[in-house]
């Protein structure tokens, strides 16, 4: 007689654990009609409730169908499924959720299909009536998402409830083992033979989901990560263009800040000295630098223009009739101007 493994990840279900038990029992007890026996592999994903007590407790009763494995914390409904891939003894294994959503009906179904030669079988989800809208919407526009981005194709609408043959464990076990998986994904990728049966997920039998929209949003952006590499391509084409622009920026600080430089000097001294031509140059200098520059070089001049500065009537206005000349030079007013200037364009 062939065995079939029931691979089941459990997460806080205390309160449907018995449920489950005793009704995906019967329909193993149903199997033997068709040359199969039945077994548990119940994963404990570091729960935080009774869950663990209560599997203890169906291993003692039921040693022969029932075997459990200890999380030491969450590592994830993933993880969880990957461990019992790896313990799973049976010559064909399916993978549900220990809340009932995934009816243990089918699995007469499943090893039909086992027997018509098919070693990989999806269950596509029709509809979820529990869901609600907002899943639903966001489960439909995932796969619609991934398979336009991916060049693997997935089955719109399929779930952890899932069904492989034992070569396929083995090709799972030995290479794919990212740390960050998506299983019912790569069990449709492998390779093999594959067929898939719809059906119409159950109410829970207890509790609620444990997934909200922030983990379902970090899970489907990690299962991108896994089967696109359009990530990776979008990061190299942004630096690629963050590089060519700041090579633009580049040339274009070599080639005016120099200008910006002598046009302000040249500004600030035909200001200071009253040279013909200062007006042109004014408007030399707005035509190819930024305003702000503009003022920098005017005021400057005014500033420091040895008979009409502002500095040179300020410090008059206090009595010194004789200001040092050094002050009210045209020197240290080009300088004042050329370490504004430089400081506008290189430093602010």
């Amino acid at each position: 007689m062939k065995l079939l493994s029931l691979v089941v990840s459990a997460y806080n279900e205390e309160a449907g654990l018995e449920t489950f038990y005793q009704t995906t029992r019967e329909y193993g007890e149903a199997l033997a009609a068709k040359g199969w026996d039945y077994e548990f592999v119940f994963v404990n994903d570091g729960s935080r409730d009774r869950t663990g007590e209560i599997l203890d407790d169906l291993a003692a009763r039921d040693a022969t169908h029932v075997r459990v494995l200890h999380f030491s914390r969450n590592f994830g409904h993933e993880a969880a499924m990957t461990a019992g891939l790896d313990y799973a003894t049976g010559e064909g294994l399916v993978f549900m959720d220990a809340d009932l959503q995934h009816p243990p009906k089918y699995l007469a179904d499943i090893v039909d299909q086992f027997a018509a030669g098919y070693q990989v079988i999806s269950m596509v989800r029709t509809e979820n009536k529990t869901a609600g809208l907002l899943k639903n919407i966001t489960s439909g526009g995932f796969y619609w998402l991934i398979n336009r981005m991916s060049e693997v194709h997935l089955e719109a609408n399929a779930s952890d409830f899932f069904a492989i043959t034992r070569p396929v464990q083995k090709v799972l076990m030995k290479n794919y083992r990212e740390k960050v998986r998506f299983l019912r994904g790569y069990v449709q990728n492998v390779g093999f033979r594959k067929t898939t049966i719809s059906y119409e997920a159950a109410p829970r039998v207890a509790g609620s989901s444990h997934y909200s929209i922030r983990k379902l949003f970090v899970f489907a952006m990690n299962t991108i990560m896994c089967f696109s590499n359009m990530p990776l391509k979008l990061g190299i084409f942004a630096g690629l263009f963050s590089g060519f622009l700041g090579m633009i920026v580049l040339i274009y600080t070599l080639v005016t800040v120099p200008a910006t430089v002598i046009l302000s000097l040249l500004l600030a001294a035909a200001l200071n000295t009253g040279m013909k031509g200062a007006g042109l140059l004014r408007t030399l200098y707005f035509f190819p630098t930024i305003s702000s520059m503009v003022a920098v070089g005017i005021v400057w001049g005014m500033l420091f223009n040895p008979s009409k500065g502002l500095i040179n009537g300020i410090i008059t206005s206090f009595g010194v009739a004789n200001p040092p000349k050094w002050l009210a030079s045209s020197k240290t007013a080009l300088l004042s101007v050329m370490i504004v200037a430089v400081w506008k364009q290189v430093g602010y």
